[in-house]
C-alpha cells in the first residue's frame, strides 16, 4: 500500500514537493487559492499589470495522480488533517508549508485571487497618478520595488527609507553599496538609518506625511509600507510542544519537525530552520524534503537520515532593479547587472514556475 502524504500550502515548497512525489506516493496538496502566486513577478506587476496573468498560475494541471484540494486546513494530528468544512484527509506524513503574508498587492489576503487582481490594478492606478513615492522598508521587496518603478516610470520622485544604516546589512557590504549606487543613479533618494514613526498602515499603500525618527517629515502622494513578511503559522499553534521565534515563525528540530509529532514536518517561510524567508531557501530545503520523504516511503526511520543543514545567514540573494540592472550575492562573490539580469531580472523565473505547474 502506498504511503499517504498531505502537503498543506501550495507555494514554492508545497507545489514542487507535491509534483516530485506524485509518482511514488498518494499525494494530497491542500491549498485554498485557485492559483499559485509567483511573488517576485508581483512586484513588477505593480508597474506592469500585463504581467499579472503570468504571475498567477492555476493549480489544475499540477498533479497527474494525486489531488489538489482547494480547501483550508483547520487542524493537524498524528493521523491527518482536518479541513475547515470538517472533512478529513488521512495521512501517514504531513508537510506544513503555509508560507507568509506580505503587504498589498504583493500577496493576496487569504485565498482571494480576484481581490488580488483588483488590488493590483488599484495600486497601479494610484502609482500612475502619484509623483512622489515613498517606500518604507529596504529589504528585497522594497529595494526591488524602487528599482522597478525607477526603470518603468523614470519621471517619479522615489524615496526608499530604511532604519538600517546601509542596504542589506547582514550581507557582504559590497552588495548593499552597489545596489545603493545604482538606485541613486536611477534617481532614487535613499534615507538610511531613520525609522518611519507614524505609518497609518502596515499592509496597504496610502497617501500622506511620514514623520521620521530624526524629527524630519516627508510628504508623499503614495507610501508603500514594505516591512517584511510574517509567517502564516497559526495552524501549528495547537500542536504539542510547538514554540515560536521571530516574525511568527515556528522553531523546528534538525529534521524540520515543529512539534513532538514525529510524522509532521514544517518548511519554507513558516519554519525557523536557520534560513531567511526567501525563495532561495527553498532551493536547499526542497532536495532535503524530497530525499527524506522518499526515505520515509521506503520505511527508513527519520533519525537514520541526514538532518537538514540550512544555508545560514549568508545565503545567496538575487536583487534585480528592473529587467536590466541589479546585483546578487552568489555565495562566493557579488555579481552585477549581467548575471542578475540573466538569472532573474529578465524573466523573474516566470517560465520556471509555469513549467512546474504544467502550463505552456
Amino acid at each position: 500500500m502506498s504511503k499517504r502524504i498531505a502537503i498543506i500550502g501550495g507555494g514554492y515548497i508545497g507545489a514542487e514537493l507535491a509534483k516530485s512525489l506524485d509518482n511514488t506516493a498518494e499525494v494530497t496538496l491542500i491549498e485554498p487559492r485557485s492559483h499559485f502566486v509567483h511573488a517576485p513577478a508581483m512586484i513588477r506587476a505593480v508597474v506592469d499589470p500585463a504581467l499579472l496573468d503570468r504571475a498567477l498560475i492555476p493549480y489544475d494541471r499540477l498533479l497527474k495522480n494525486g489531488r489538489v484540494l482547494r480547501a483550508r486546513a483547520n487542524g493537524i494530528d498524528a493521523d491527518g488533517v482536518t479541513l475547515d468544512d470538517g472533512q478529513r484527509v488521512a495521512a501517514d506524513y504531513i508537510v506544513v508549508a503555509t508560507g507568509s503574508s506580505n503587504a498589498t498587492p504583493f500577496k493576496p489576503v487569504g485565498d482571494d485571487i480576484d481581490g488580488l487582481r483588483q488590488a493590483n490594478q488599484r495600486v497601479h492606478d494610484q502609482l500612475n497618478a502619484a509623483r512622489r513615492i515613498g517606500i518604507v522598508g529596504a529589504g528585497a521587496v522594497g529595494t526591488e520595488l524602487a528599482g522597478e518603478i525607477a526603470h518603468a516610470m523614470p519621471d517619479k520622485e522615489i524615496t526608499l527609507i530604511s532604519d538600517t544604516g546601509r542596504l542589506f546589512p547582514t550581507m557582504p557590504e559590497k552588495l548593499g553599496t552597489a545596489l545603493a549606487s545604482k538606485l541613486r543613479d536611477a534617481g532614487v533618494t535613499l534615507v538610511l538609518g531613520k525609522r518611519a514613526e507614524n505609518l497609518q498602515s502596515l499592509t496597504e499603500p496610502y497617501a500622506g506625511r511620514l514623520k521620521l525618527s530624526d524629527g524630519s517629515e516627508l510628504e508623499f502622494d503614495l507610501i508603500f509600507p514594505v516591512l517584511g513578511s510574517r509567517a502564516s503559522s497559526e495552524l501549528l499553534d495547537g500542536l504539542p510542544d510547538t514554540q515560536k521565534s521571530t516574525a511568527n515563525r515556528v522553531k523546528v528540530d534538525r529534521w524540520l519537525r515543529p512539534s513532538s509529532l514525529p510524522n509532521v514536518l514544517a518548511a519554507g517561510d513558516l519554519a525557523d530552520a536557520g534560513d531567511g524567508m526567501t525563495i532561495v531557501a527553498t532551493s536547499r530545503q526542497l532536495p532535503w524534503l524530497k530525499a527524506t520523504l522518499k526515505g520515509f516511503i521506503s520505511g527508513k526511520p527519520l533519525e537514520q537520515m541526514k538532518p537538514y543543514k540550512p544555508w545560514g545567514p549568508k545565503a545567496p540573494i538575487l536583487v534585480p532593479l528592473g529587467p536590466k540592472r541589479g546585483n546578487s550575492f552568489l555565495g562566493l562573490f557579488t555579481a552585477g547587472d549581467l548575471l542578475t539580469r540573466k538569472m532573474k531580472g529578465e524573466n523573474l523565473f516566470v517560465r520556471k514556475y509555469s513549467k512546474l505547474l504544467n502550463r505552456a
